[in-house]
């Protein structure tokens, strides 16, 4: 009796096709980790060249709430401006008086306060500046405006100092330091 070996031409692909499927598991793993890296890294450096700007219209942000008034609130040793809801408003130190360079992931954590808006009572400028999505936000005294989503009552300031960039903004229209307000700062990750 002699034994004959079958050739069996799926077996050969079989270990193939594993060997493709484990390549492209760990494409698949690793492109979204990567893409969320390059993302942040871009948000963090916010050059201003994005045009891919996140717009909180729409959603229930406390910049939502600050389209058409802001108010004043006695927030630590400081009078800062607010939204109509309490919300610190925050300026971005390497913002211009006609440019927003917070855009894409940045303007989802700092969403832009959208104008124009007014205040009874303040002294100083407002207006607006056309950001790089096409939607207007609102300035005082040459600072575009932005709360901070890490905020989550109002009267709090857990934006001021973040990496030395944000400030909370006065009705002096001046950025107030870190250190300045006891309400809280330097909270957060960005």
């Amino acid at each position: 009796m002699t034994t004959r070996k079958i050739h069996d031409p799926g077996s050969g692909d079989k270990a193939e096709r594993t060997i493709r499927s484990r390549i492209r598991l760990r494409i698949l793993l690793v492109l979204p980790a990567a893409a969320a890296a390059a993302v942040a890294l871009a948000a963090c450096g916010s050059s201003g060249t994005s045009s891919a700007a996140s717009s909180p219209a729409g959603s229930s942000s406390p910049a939502a709430a600050a389209a058409l008034s802001v108010k004043t609130a006695q927030i630590g040793n400081a009078t800062v401006l607010t939204n109509t809801k309490g919300f610190t408003l925050y300026a971005f130190s390497p913002d211009t008086s006609t440019t927003s360079k917070c855009v894409g992931t940045c303007a989802q954590i700092w969403p832009p306060v959208l104008g124009p808006v007014t205040a009874a009572g303040v002294t100083g400028t407002f207006g607006t500046i056309k950001r790089a999505d096409g939607t207007t936000q609102a300035t005082f005294d040459g600072h575009p405006l932005y709360t901070y989503v890490g905020d989550t009552a109002p009267g709090q300031t857990k934006g001021n100092g973040i990496k030395g960039l944000w400030s909370e903004v006065t009705t002096s229209g001046s950025a107030v330091s870190a250190g300045s307000s006891s309400s809280g700062s330097g909270g957060g990750s960005y």
